[in-house]
Order: structure tokens, then C-alpha cells, then sequence
């Protein structure tokens, strides 16, 4: 799946890049201001992303498979806010993640673990973790490089090590493994201040309190894996 990515993100982040060129008139209406916060406007797209968002969340930590296709329409509006904001890698990592949403859905409704068991909260094994080191290792360089001599992006390498990361974390969860939730925890610091630059503050006080939610469902999966079976 992660490789999948690195493949994709040419063309997707040149549909990012042209989003806003040849925009419908819904797209005009997603990309319109709803209101201002701190002087700098907030689109529908944004504001209806960021509930979305939040909603995903809270069906995550409470393991409904209703969370992914809330993922999806989240991303899709996230792409028309990121693009905007001429942060590409993030507006590709949203389509991605709208493709790998029903992936997610699938994993949750009809995956299994090792052992052929329904998923369930699990610890990480050795052997994935190094894979996944591994992987973001190649892909934050290669992605920031990308961004640096294909796209007119201020913010290559901030753009690119939350992108990288957001893939692994969502990996991590489509599985469930309880690891998925640390890692958002970073991805969600990092991303904070990656907004805050781009004055994106409804996103930064999204990804404030996805990094306390996050923290919340680590707690969450922690308990469920020591119940009782």
C-alpha cells in the first residue's frame, strides 16, 4: 500500500497543483469562506472536513468501521484545502487516503489477523516496525526532493515528513495495531505547526485535538488488549 504511494504522488500532485483552475461551481462553494478565525478566512471545505474529521476519530477509537468511509469524505474535501494552501504532498496524501479509506473499511468489516482471527487491537511485531523505518527513511527525501523541483511548495521537507508519516500510521490502523496511535500523536505535533505557517488555524485547532484524541485511543486499545477475553 505505502509503496502504492510513492507511485501515485506525480500525477496526484499534479491534479493538486490544477485543482483550483478549472473548478465547478461546487468546488467554488467548498473553497468559499464560512467565516474568519485570527483575520485569515476558513472554507466550507475546511470546516466540514475538520467535523468529519473529528467524527472519524471517535469511531477509530471506538473501533466502528463507520469511521473509514467518514475518512474518505473528509479527505476529499482535505484535498481542495490543502491545494489551496499549495501544500501538494498533503492534498496527494488526502486522495490517497480516501483510496486506502476503503481499504480500511474492508480490513475492519472482513480482515484477519495472523492467526486468522477477526482484527482486533494488537502490538506491532519487530519485523514490520523495521519495514516501516525503512520505508520512511526512503520516502521523506524522495517526497521532499519531488516537491522541491516539480511544485512551487515554500515547505518540501514540513510537507513531506507528516505525509510519510501519515501513510505508516494509517497502515498501522487499517491493521490495528495499537502503534498507529503514537505515531499520530507525532504526526499530529508536526502538522500543528505546519498549518499554523500556512494560517490554516481551523486545521490547527483540528490537529490539536486529534493529538488528544489520539491519546485517548491508545488508552483505549491498551484496555481492550488486556481485557479478558
Amino acid at each position: 500500500m505505502v509503496a502504492l504511494f510513492l507511485l501515485f504522488l506525480p500525477a496526484a500532485t499534479q491534479r493538486a497543483q490544477s485543482v483550483l483552475n478549472n473548478q465547478p461551481n461546487m468546488i467554488d462553494f467548498f473553497n468559499s469562506a464560512a467565516f474568519s478565525l485570527f483575520g485569515l478566512p476558513a472554507s466550507w471545505a475546511e470546516l466540514i472536513g475538520a467535523i468529519l474529521g473529528v467524527a472519524m476519530v471517535v469511531c477509530n477509537i471506538r473501533q466502528i468501521h463507520w469511521g473509514w468511509p467518514l475518512a474518505f469524505l473528509s479527505a476529499i474535501l482535505y484535498v481542495l484545502v490543502f491545494a489551496d494552501a499549495k501544500l501538494y504532498a498533503e492534498a496527494a496524501l488526502q486522495i490517497f487516503f480516501a483510496i486506502t479509506a476503503l481499504w480500511g473499511w474492508w480490513q475492519w468489516l472482513r480482515g484477519s489477523s495472523d492467526t486468522g482471527q477477526a482484527l482486533q487491537p494488537q502490538t506491532l511485531q519487530k519485523h514490520i516496525t523495521i519495514k516501516l523505518i525503512a520505508f520512511c527513511a526512503i520516502s521523506m527525501p524522495a517526497i521532499a526532493l519531488f516537491l522541491s523541483k516539480f511544485t512551487n511548495s515554500d515547505v518540501p521537507w514540513w510537507d513531506a515528513v507528516p505525509t510519510v508519516l501519515s501513510l505508516a500510521a494509517t497502515y498501522l490502523l487499517g491493521k490495528k495495531y495499537t502503534a498507529n496511535w503514537p505515531l499520530w500523536i507525532i504526526v499530529n505535533i508536526i502538522s500543528i505547526g505546519l498549518f499554523a505557517y500556512k494560517g490554516l488555524w481551523l486545521t490547527v485547532g483540528l490537529y490539536a485535538l486529534f493529538a488528544l484524541m489520539a491519546a485517548v485511543g491508545w488508552r483505549a486499545w491498551l484496555q481492550v488488549m488486556k481485557a479478558p477475553a
